[in-house]
């Protein structure tokens, strides 16, 4: 009787911490964004700014766990960042120590372009087009998820976002932008930043969170399939 009472206590107690391995939330931090752009609005503090975006709106859809950007520079600080210690087995084990974060979010700004329709006589302030009749502007984002433990890339995705005087591309609620990025706050260059963001969030929760069998990966490969035949016909192959 006793054999069966411990069996059965067990066996429970295997399955409550089943589930609550099944519904933690995911652990992970937000690097610094990288600008392969010449992007009149890219200075040296929007790299941070962005990570803190990011970071912030992944906190905000209650998803994730969500690291501090000061404790990934903490620890990231104290390792060496070069070629050699990132692909070293002991360096990755340490790496994966990060505060039990499971994985690290990059973000680099691809392409950036903007532009000024119409016979309003738009001007350009620092590379941002002002006035006109329709002011637009396009952002996209290549992102990579890497597992912190091994290094490895296990997801990567370009994300788009476009916007104009008359509305955001995606269709989504834009929220405020602080910091230096508050300038553009209200306009099209802003709202596709802020669109870009929240595409990301949305899109890991969906990859990270649902899983890749879920149905809103249908979403997703839908746009990746028309941003690829986009590319395809914008390049003269001859």
């Amino acid at each position: 009787m006793k054999k069966i009472t411990f069996l059965l206590t067990l066996g429970l107690m295997l399955s409550l911490f089943s589930l609550s391995m099944a519904s933690e939330k995911p652990r992970l931090g937000v690097l610094r964004f990288t600008n392969h752009t010449s992007a009149g609005w890219w200075s040296g503090s929007m790299g941070s700014e962005l990570q803190d975006m990011l970071a912030a709106e992944l906190s905000s859809i209650g998803a994730f766990q969500v690291l501090e950007r000061k404790e990934i520079d903490a620890v990231l600080g104290e390792q060496d960042l070069g070629a050699s210690g990132r692909v070293d087995p002991q360096t990755r084990a340490k790496i994966g120590k990060i505060k039990g974060a499971r994985y690290l979010v990059a973000g680099t700004v691809s392409s950036f372009e903007e532009q000024t329709s119409g016979g309003g006589g738009g001007i350009s302030v620092m590379g941002f087009s002002v006035g006109g009749k329709n002011d637009k502007a396009y952002m996209a984002v290549d992102l990579k998820v890497i597992d912190t433990t091994t290094g490895e890339i296990v997801d990567a995705r370009t994300v788009e976002a476009s916007s104009s005087s008359f509305g955001v591309a995606v269709g989504a609620s834009v929220g405020s932008v602080s910091g230096n990025l508050g300038k553009y706050e209200k306009t099209p260059t802003g709202k596709a930043i802020r669109a870009c963001i929240m595409e990301i969030a949305e899109y890991l929760e969906c990859s990270l969170v649902k899983g890749k069998n879920d149905g809103c990966m249908n979403e997703y490969a839908g746009k990746e399939s028309k941003r690829r035949e986009k590319t395809k016909k914008s390049i003269d192959l001859e």
